[in-house]
């Protein structure tokens, strides 16, 4: 048996050095409870932009560029290793971790934001990228398209993992590309959250005959630092739950193993057996047995795909 330990707190929005040590005591909390994997949610450093969602369509330019400027100013840049204080924190306490994060470009364009995932090593090393495929509607004002370098699975003490980013599980094919790279686990950061989502997690689930975690943000706007722009206006109630949460950690076949956690901060443990995820797959291998190469094929483009190619 393994434990995964699935964080749900509020990041410190638009501060990334405050989210970063929040970051830092969740893993150092899941290393005490025996986590062996630590779960964060989707762009948790320095936040998800949940503003986009109550901004006028094509309106609030000059409002929405003030608090682009301070996402961006406070996102994640890999080449400047600002993760370094997760990275260690993983390495002192042996444990692995997804981290979703706002990432900055700073190979090329060094404007650009990307809804990323992280996957970081018990060793503190960072051994996989992704970057999500597709953002979902005014998300396409924050975030540029990612590729499918970073779409695989990696080997854990938990199991083989891989990551999809919120409406990411929707798409049907980039779940068969995990399914096909053999994963035992699907690690589903997100937004996302209600009835709604926690019944496509078992879906996932039964469908993949693995094990998934999907992991949410539990915000309320009195979360909301004091000095974000027009937080007022746009979060009138400080009461207003922004996101329930509802993290959740489902066993192959679409049991709930635990969660989902509403309304609640803190982090939700679970313990799962990798060989559960072949005891599963006996009946139903979707990419296996049960595939038909000969009627279907899907192919994955993994290569990165730089703006700028470089043949001098």
């Amino acid at each position: 048996m393994s434990r995964i330990a699935v964080v749900q707190v509020a990041p410190i929005l638009l501060d990334r050095e405050r989210t970063l040590a929040r970051a830092v005591e969740s893993i150092e909390e899941a290393a005490r409870g025996g986590a062996r994997l630590v779960v964060f949610p989707e762009a948790f450093i320095p936040g998800y932009p949940t503003w986009i969602w109550r901004l006028r369509p094509g309106g609030d330019m000059l409002l929405t560029g003030e608090i682009h400027a301070r996402l961006a100013a406070n996102a994640i840049d890999l080449t400047r290793d600002d993760l370094a204080p997760v990275r260690e924190a993983a390495r002192k306490h042996q444990v692995s971790v997804t981290c979703g994060i706002d990432e900055i470009d700073g190979e090329f364009s060094r404007g650009t934001i990307y809804n990323t995932v992280v996957f970081i090593g018990a060793d503190g090393e960072i051994k996989n990228r992704h970057r999500k495929l597709m953002p979902t509607n005014p998300e396409r004002m924050v975030w540029g398209n990612g590729d499918a370098s970073g779409l695989r699975a990696i080997d854990t003490p938990v199991g083989r993992v891989g990551v999809l980013i919120c409406w990411e599980n929707y798409m049907p094919l980039a779940r068969y590309a995990l399914y096909a790279d053999g994963i035992d686990v699907l690690v589903a950061p997100t937004w996302d959250s209600g009835d709604g989502w926690i019944g496509t997690m078992q879906h996932i689930a039964r469908e993949g005959r693995c094990f998934v975690v999907s992991c949410g943000t539990a915000l309320e706007a009195s979360e909301l630092p004091a000095d974000f722009p027009s937080r007022d206006q746009l979060f009138p109630d400080p009461k207003e739950w922004v996101n329930d949460g509802d993290s959740v950690i489902v066993a192959p076949g679409g049991k709930i193993i635990a969660g989902p956690m509403r309304r609640e901060r803190g982090l939700l443990f679970g313990d799962i057996d990798r060989r559960a995820v072949v005891g599963a797959r006996r009946a139903l291998d979707v990419a296996g047995h049960y595939a038909r190469s000969d009627v279907f094929q899907l192919h994955v483009h993994r290569a990165p795909l730089p703006p700028i190619i470089d043949r001098s």
